[in-house]
């Protein structure tokens, strides 16, 4: 089990560098990324204080965040959906 894990651990290793050398990415990903971090943290401080969920508040922590950066404004949706009914 151990090598087969290592096996993928390997191979996914090597895809990735070859991906990354040959399609000469740049620094243009880092600032898309900052501004989807800026507009995830963005969309989660209006949900917390424009009042649309008094009760339910979501913290602005690096696993909101990366939701919201990963789902978009259905992350924000699941977040909040989630918070109100485990109250």
């Amino acid at each position: 089990m151990k090598i087969a894990l290592t096996g993928i651990l390997i191979v996914s290793l090597i895809s990735l560098l070859y991906i990354t050398i040959s399609r000469r990415l740049g620094f243009a990903w880092l600032t898309r990324l900052g501004l989807h971090v800026v507009l995830a943290a963005l969309g989660l401080y209006l949900v917390n204080f424009s009042g649309i969920a008094t009760e339910a508040y979501i913290p602005l922590n690096p696993v909101t965040v990366t939701t919201v950066l990963v789902l978009g404004l259905p992350g924000v949706g699941l977040l909040l959906g989630l918070k109100l009914t485990m109250i």
